[in-house]
C-alpha cells in the first residue's frame, strides 16, 4: 500500500491556469521595459533641448523658474490722469479687457479740470510696464503712475447690510466700535453699517462679520495718494493758493449757490463714440460738465422728468465686463455721473454702482438692456426707494505752521481724519454723502489743494424704509 501510494503519479496541473500566469507575467515586463523607454527619451529630449536653448542664447527650463520666482505676479495700484475727453472710461477699461486683465477695482474721481482713475489689477511688473506704455499713448491722458511701490495713503469704504437678529446686535455694536465704523440704517432684523480703511482692515471686518450673515456688500474701488515728502525736494513744496492768514479768492456763499442753481453750458455736439461722458442732443438733457467741480448731480426732479437715477448692477467679476457695461451706456448716449466698481457679497460677483441723469422712462429702457448682457446678474434702479449712499475721499492740502490748526478744525467739523501729515501738508479722509464732500472742498479751496482722490458713490436700500429725502413734505408728530 506504501510501495502503491508512493509510486501514484502526481495530478496533472491546469494548462489554462499556467497560461494565464505566463501571460501576466509577459504582460508585466512589457509594461515595465515600455515606462522605462518612456523615461529614459524623455530624458533625453529634455537634455537635448536644454542645450539647444542654451546654444541659442534662449533661456533654460531652470532660468525660466528663476525668472518667475524674481518677477511674480503681484497685486498693481496705478493711478491715471486725464483730461476732460469724450468715452475715456472706455478706452482705459479696454486697454485691460484687450490684454485678458480683470480689474479688481476701480475708482474715477472727477475733478475740475482733471480725472483721477484708480485702477487695482494684479500681473507681472514686465507685463504693466507694457500697459503703462498703452494708456500713456491714449489721447489726453496727462500722467500714469505705478503707486505700488511709493509710500502711500490707501482707502477703501463699503457698506455693509447685516441680518441681526435683537439679541445680537449688542455683539454686532461692539465689533462696530472695534473697527471704527458707523451705523447708518436699522430695522427690527437688519443692521446697515459704513467702514473706511485699507484693504486688511476691509478683510479683518468681513471675517469677522461673516457669522452674522452679510445681506449685501456695496464696495469702492481702492484710492491710493502718495505720501508726501519731507524737505524742499517735495513735490507740493511751497504750493499754496493763498497766502496765509490774508486769504484770497475766497468764494462768497452767494456764489456758490448761484452756480448750483444756475443753467450749465453743455457742448451738445460732442461725439457720444465713448462710454460715458456725452449726452445725445436730440434728448436735451441739461447737467453741468462731468468735469466740474459739483459733478452735475440733480437731485430733485424737474419740469421734464428729468432726476438722477442710482443703478445697483450685479455682474461676473470677469474681464471686460467693465467694458461691456460701460458700453451700453455710450451707445445710448447716457452721461454717468458717478460710477463705483467693488466686490459684492457672493465670490466671483462685483457689484457696479453707477449715477445717470434720465427720465424714469428711458431708464427703464436702459435696464431691460443691461439685462440682455450675458454676465449681468441683476439691475436695480433704488432712485425713488429710500436708500443710504456714501462716497469716500482723500484731500492732500498745503498748509503752514499757522494754517494747520484751522484745516484741522476744520476737518472736527466734517468728521474727517488726517492721515498723512509733512510740514507743508496735509492728507485728509472723509466720508459722506456728495453735498458733504462739495462743502469740505469749498471750504478748502483757499488754502491750497494740491491733490483729490475721490470714489463714485455706493448705495444700498434702507431696510428701515425711510430717509430724510422720503420725509421731506412729511409733518412729523412729536
Amino acid at each position: 500500500m506504501a510501495a502503491a501510494s508512493v509510486c501514484a503519479p502526481l495530478p496533472a496541473a491546469n494548462p489554462l491556469g499556467h497560461a494565464r500566469h505566463m501571460r501576466l507575467a509577459l504582460s508585466r515586463r512589457t509594461y515595465i521595459s515600455t515606462a522605462a523607454l518612456r523615461m529614459t527619451r524623455l530624458r533625453v529630449l529634455k537634455v537635448c533641448a536644454a542645450a539647444a536653448e542654451t546654444s541659442n542664447g534662449a533661456v533654460s527650463i531652470d532660468d525660466s523658474v528663476r525668472a518667475r520666482a524674481r518677477n511674480p505676479a503681484r497685486s498693481h495700484t496705478i493711478s491715471v490722469y486725464v483730461g476732460d475727453e469724450s468715452g475715456m472710461i472706455n478706452r482705459i477699461a479696454g486697454v485691460f479687457a484687450r490684454r485678458g486683465y480683470n480689474i479688481e477695482s476701480l475708482a474715477v474721481g472727477l475733478n475740475k479740470d482733471k480725472a483721477l482713475f484708480t485702477i487695482v489689477v494684479s500681473g507681472t511688473e514686465k507685463v504693466l510696464q507694457q500697459v503703462v506704455e498703452q494708456l500713456h499713448k491714449l489721447v489726453n491722458v496727462l500722467k500714469v503712475e505705478d503707486l505700488s511701490r511709493e509710500p502711500q495713503v490707501e482707502r477703501e469704504m463699503m457698506l455693509v447690510k447685516l441680518s441681526v437678529d435683537p439679541e445680537r446686535r449688542q455683539e454686532v455694536m461692539g465689533l462696530v466700535d472695534i473697527f471704527r465704523a458707523k451705523v447708518v440704517d436699522v430695522s427690527e432684523h437688519s443692521l446697515t453699517i459704513e467702514v473706511a480703511g485699507d484693504p486688511g482692515k476691509m478683510v479683518a471686518v468681513l471675517r469677522n462679520l461673516k457669522k452674522f450673515g452679510i445681506r449685501e456688500i456695496a464696495r469702492t474701488g481702492k484710492i491710493a495718494l502718495r505720501r508726501e515728502r519731507l524737505g524742499e525736494n517735495a513735490p507740493f513744496w511751497r504750493f499754496s493758493a493763498a497766502s496765509y492768514p490774508d486769504l484770497e479768492g475766497t468764494m462768497p456763499p452767494s456764489s456758490f449757490l448761484a452756480s448750483r442753481n444756475s443753467p450749465f453750458n453743455v457742448d451738445v455736439n460732442l461725439s457720444s463714440s465713448g462710454d460715458v461722458y456725452p449726452v445725445e442732443s436730440f434728448e436735451d438733457i441739461r447737467v453741468n460738465k462731468v468735469l466740474d467741480a459739483h459733478w452735475g448731480v440733480l437731485y430733485d426732479e424737474d419740469s421734464s422728468g428729468l432726476c438722477s437715477h442710482t443703478l445697483s448692477i450685479l455682474v461676473n467679476d470677469s474681464p471686460g465686463v467693465l467694458n461691456i457695461v460701460t458700453g451700453v451706456f455710450s451707445r445710448r448716449g447716457y452721461n454717468i455721473q458717478s460710477l463705483a466698481v467693488g466686490p459684492a457679497e457672493s465670490e466671483g460677483v462685483s457689484r457696479i454702482t453707477t449715477v445717470v441723469p434720465g427720465t424714469d422712462e428711458s431708464i427703464g429702457k436702459l435696464v431691460q438692456q443691461l439685462y440682455k448682457l450675458i454676465d449681468v446678474h441683476k439691475v436695480q434702479d433704488i432712485t425713488h426707494l429710500p436708500f443710504a449712499e456714501r462716497e469716500l475721499m482723500l484731500i492732500k492740502v498745503a498748509v503752514n505752521t499757522t494754517a494747520r490748526r484751522d484745516i484741522l478744525d476744520i476737518a472736527d467739523i466734517f468728521r474727517a481724519k488726517a492721515v498723512d501729515v509733512s510740514d507743508h501738508t496735509i492728507t485728509l479722509q472723509l466720508t459722506g454723502d456728495f453735498d458733504k464732500m462739495v462743502a469740505l472742498q469749498r471750504l478748502l479751496e483757499p488754502y491750497g489743494i494740491c491733490e483729490v482722490a475721490r470714489t463714485g458713490r455706493v448705495a444700498l436700500v434702507r431696510e428701515s424704509g425711510v430717509d430724510s429725502k422720503y420725509l421731506r413734505g412729511f409733518s412729523l408728530t412729536l
